[in-house]
């Protein structure tokens, strides 16, 4: 099974990378909605797409907006919108507004079960994070495979949602900021190195991949990979275009 790493930067683009948004190509299934979305259309293979938001801030919600070029592209017979209701009203009501975008594009919206089936025999399941608005998880399961999608949140080591990423195959976590930033990871919610390596281990994951990453930093090592490996050797950074086989 593919995943493509459509998006890796938080808050707003850069020369490296797009805002949030994953894409499991042969399964439809996106996660989030950032800028990064407009690439979707090169990987999609089926008639159809599930995008699940984790909440509606900008950065992972704004390429909603791009579906009439994506369906240009590559046409799907439906394209559902997955979400706590409060997200889906916002995302209706506000990104949709008529003074902000002339047209509706053909969502369906549906508000988020706690257990979505997904093709190829899997389940979804989200649970909560604590940040400014909410936040939604995911932990998709497989027979003989799982993930899970963390963003937004403070990694801590007492989160309650470690049980519900017990044992992933594949941890694909925010990391917005390095240790040396700490406090403004605690100002504004978000995690940083170190914490997201210790979470990682506690939870017995098979491999951490990092993401969300800060967008005033574009170099190779934006969070200090050496420091994350210390403490959890599986671990890389995710990249815009990343492919992986899990």
């Amino acid at each position: 099974m593919q995943l493509v790493f459509l998006g890796t930067g938080g808050y707003h683009p850069n020369q490296r990378r797009h805002t949030a948004c994953l894409l499991l190509p042969q399964l439809g299934v996106m996660l989030d909605a950032g800028t990064g979305m407009f690439r979707a259309a090169q990987y999609l293979q089926g008639p159809a797409l599930d995008i699940f938001l984790s909440h509606a801030h900008l950065d992972h919600v704004v390429g909603l907006t791009y579906l009439f070029d994506l369906l240009e592209v590559h046409p799907l017979e439906r394209v559902t919108v997955h979400a706590e209701a409060d997200k889906l009203q916002a995302v209706q009501q506000h990104l949709f507004a008529a003074a902000l975008f002339p047209k509706m594009p053909p969502y369906r919206f549906h508000s988020i079960q706690q257990h979505t089936a997904l093709p190829g025999g899997g389940v979804l399941r989200h649970f909560p994070l604590e940040h400014p608005g909410g936040v939604l998880g995911y932990r998709l399961d497989w027979p003989g495979r799982s993930m899970a999608y963390v963003t937004d949140t403070l990694a801590s080591p007492d989160a309650p949602y470690l049980a519900h990423i017990k044992g992933v195959d594949l941890l694909v976590h925010e990391c917005y900021f390095s240790d040396r930033h700490k406090d403004w990871a605690i100002k504004t919610g978000h995690s940083w190195t170190s914490a997201v390596a210790r979470l990682a281990a506690d939870a017995a994951v098979k491999r951490l991949l990092l993401t969300h990453i800060n967008p005033l930093d574009d170099g190779d090592d934006p969070v200090d990979l050496a420091s994350a490996r210390a403490i959890f050797p599986a671990t890389d950074i995710a990249e815009d275009g990343m492919t992986l086989e899990f």
